[in-house]
């Protein structure tokens, strides 16, 4: 049995995170694509408006079930020059989504639809957490410096 408050609620707060979330690949991708890695950018600037595509069924879903939307205050989160500083704290930040939409999910609060949008919802996050997790590995690897190489020379073949 599902609990149309508790969902509401859940749902508003991946609203408000997933939105500053997205806000903060959009200032990633623009920052990325400044220091000369444009596919990087490119890769955070689609990023960010998948989040903003679930933001939008997510709010959908509130307004469905009866709910009010809240346009919620979310505190300053740092901004990266450093690629890998980035994608280590953004991978971080997919573990713990990750975590805390499992739990959501394990908890039966979610009527058939919304779980099966969370479901949607938890199989992007994981292919993102995944392609975070092969960058870092990749990283460790090659090194640092050979990484970052490797993705101009793929941004200057791709021209």
């Amino acid at each position: 049995m599902s609990d149309k408050q508790a969902t509401i609620e859940a749902l508003q707060a991946i609203v408000t995170g997933l939105s500053a979330n997205s806000f903060g690949h959009r200032i990633q991708s623009k920052i990325f694509a400044g220091l000369g890695f444009q596919s990087l950018g490119d890769k955070y600037a689609t990023h960010a408006q998948e989040e903003m595509d679930f933001v939008e069924q997510f709010m959908d879903r509130i307004l469905d079930l009866g709910g009010e939307i809240k346009q919620e205050a979310q505190e300053a989160k740092p901004v990266y020059e450093d690629i890998v500083e980035f994608i280590e704290a953004d991978y971080q930040v997919s573990v713990e989504g990750i975590a805390f939409i499992n739990e959501l999910m394990e908890s039966g609060i979610f009527d058939a639809t919304t779980y099966d949008l969370m479901k949607v919802y938890l199989k992007d996050e994981e292919e993102d957490m995944y392609w975070s997790e092969q960058q870092l590995d990749l990283c460790k690897m090659i090194g640092k410096q050979n990484y970052l190489t490797q993705l101009l020379i793929n941004d200057q073949n791709a021209e």
